[in-house]
């Protein structure tokens, strides 16, 4: 066996090893060096290399994701770790355990000219569950905080840093180790969310009105059991957003759909006695104005780590997983007469008519083609759905059970979409599909400059030449400031970046094209797929805001 000479590197890399830290994502530099030396000669690793630090991260974001354990990501030093913040920072609001490695300078080459030198301590510390900043030498100080560092990760689900300095010559090796590293094993501490729950059960059973609104959620992760309880209760109404990954005929999947036409009286007579929350950051922006506005009486949520009080109405926050605490909680309650569910219902079935009625006469446009491709997805398949137009769009509509449904919404950054679903693919084995728009797609274009990208890999591209959510929000005005500062408007496509990487590439042009095209681009799995979708600039936003005009 080949190891770093570089005792500290050693440490490192011994504690990850016997830590379960095997996959490790590496960026080419020269300070890591004993890092990568360390990681890549021992079989027990499995190591990728990715030469752009911020696909990297978010490549290694994506790989924990699936895998829900802690992923390494390594880089050399100076300005390589400030291009893992965006992933890092969408790792903290996500809850995705990702261990940053940085190599750096030692300390007193630190602000003295030295090159690819910056002040790499705590660089993350406004979005970091922990900073290791190691001395030079291997040390139990040392080996204590990179334990610390990688418990935290793992039972915090989040992203840790362990900054280690190393000193020149970086390249050489040993065939025997020369440090017997301390490893620490902490027990994960017991979770108890309350097992005296009679005032709370009073709260919900007496409550004719309870809203139950489900944000980023993991797939499978609510007993079918729990998912029938609540739909069978007639006080109380689901909402749940396309990241949610529940389903049942009775919940309301398109929530904007539902309330985005309510007058001040319906929002009033909507207005939930008892809100329940689970799951990561809610998309809609309409229920979230809402209840703000008109607020629950009681807002209780349900994560086993925090609790944001995004409605200004927080009350109770459960430290549990949702699937423990409903186990728990549900089989005490009973089911209350109420009228709240039957008025959901009835205007879930008077949207549906409505929102048919639409799509029936719309012409091809952004909204057009989400309702043709989301139909079409595999079963089995997963879809990782980029930031901005696109995951509002798919909002929309529902989207079948058997499709798991992945969106970055910790920081909701068109940055990393691609490289967090390639990474996906590689942890999950499963066919994945990128619904992505343009401008979202050519910022992460170095996501394809990946050796690892699986065969059954798909981008569906939605090119509307710009960013077209800008022409959505308030201010629009057709103007050469707007269109250059605000819509970024152009007229690239990913022909030629297909061609580089080896993607097989279709276009679709008009609602024809897309529905010739979406068979072949969903049957072919011997090379990876990238279908372009162009549509109308123009039109796109007055089909949506029309939309919603015609709802009611």
């Amino acid at each position: 066996m080949i190891y770093p000479k570089i005792p500290l590197a050693q440490s490192i890399i011994q504690i990850c090893l016997a830590k379960g830290i095997t996959n490790v994502v590496i960026s080419p530099g020269s300070r890591n060096a004993p890092l990568t030396i360390g990681f890549a000669n021992n079989p027990e690793f499995t190591c990728y290399s990715i030469a752009d630090e911020r696909c990297a991260a978010f490549f290694g974001m994506g790989l924990a994701q699936q895998l829900k354990k802690p992923v390494a990501v390594v880089c050399t030093s100076g300005s390589a770790l400030l291009n893992y913040y965006p992933a890092v920072a969408e790792a903290f609001y996500s809850q995705i355990p990702l261990i940053v490695i940085s190599a750096d300078r030692p300390h007193d080459k630190i602000d003295i000219g030295d090159g690819q030198t910056i002040r790499q301590e705590n660089v993350y510390a406004n979005h970091i569950l922990f900073s290791a900043n190691l001395n030079e030498e291997a040390s139990e100080e040392n080996d204590a905080l990179i334990n610390e560092a990688i418990a935290v990760a793992k039972f915090k689900n989040g992203p840790v840093h362990i900054n280690a300095p190393f000193e020149e010559p970086l390249y050489e090796t040993v065939e025997e180790l020369s440090v017997n590293v301390q490893v620490h094993y902490v027990p994960q501490e017991e979770r108890k969310f309350d097992n005296y729950l009679e005032y709370y059960l009073d709260k919900w059973n007496s409550a004719a009105k309870k809203l139950v609104l489900v944000g980023v959620n993991e797939p499978g992760s609510i007993d079918e059991a729990i998912i029938s309880q609540l739909a069978a209760d007639p006080s109380v109404v689901v909402m749940t957003e396309t990241t949610s990954n529940l389903h049942h005929p009775t919940f309301l999947n398109s929530i904007d759909t539902i309330i985005t036409p309510f007058t001040a009286e319906d929002f009033e007579a909507w207005k939930p006695d008892v809100l329940l929350t689970f799951g990561g950051m809610v998309v809609s922006k309409r229920v979230k104005a809402w209840l703000r506005k008109y607020k629950p009486a009681d807002h209780w949520h349900v994560d086993c780590l925090r609790a944001y009080d995004t409605f200004g109405a927080l009350t109770r926050h459960f430290e549990a997983e949702p699937n423990e605490f409903l186990t728990a909680f549900l089989p005490q309650t009973k089911a209350v007469e109420s009228n709240y569910n039957r008025m959901a219902q009835d205007m879930k079935e008077f949207r549906k008519v409505k929102h048919d009625e639409y799509l029936g006469k719309i012409p091809f446009s952004d909204l057009k083609v989400f309702e043709r491709i989301l139909p079409a997805l595999p079963h089995g398949s997963q879809v990782q759905i980029s930031n901005s137009s696109a995951i509002r769009y798919a909002q929309l509509f529902d989207i079948k059970p058997g499709v798991e449904v992945f969106c970055n919404r910790g920081t909701s950054g068109i940055d990393g979409s691609t490289s967090t679903a390639i990474g996906a693919a590689v942890g999950s084995g499963k066919p994945n599909v990128v619904i992505t728009g343009d401008v979202s797609f050519l910022y992460d274009s170095n996501a394809l400059w990946n050796s690892y990208i699986p065969k059954d890999f798909k981008i569906i591209l939605i090119n509307n030449a710009g960013g077209g959510i800008f022409r959505i929000l308030p201010g629009h005005k057709e103007t050469p400031v707007f269109n250059t500062y605000f819509e970024t408007t152009h007229n690239l496509t990913a022909e030629h970046l297909s061609k580089m990487y080896g993607f097989n590439y279709t276009t679709a042009h008009n609602e024809d094209d897309l529905l010739v095209s979406l068979p072949a681009f969903f049957a072919d799995d011997n090379q990876p797929q990238l279908l372009e979708v162009f549509t109308p600039m123009l039109e796109n936003d007055k089909v949506l805001l029309q939309y919603f005009k015609e709802l009611v």
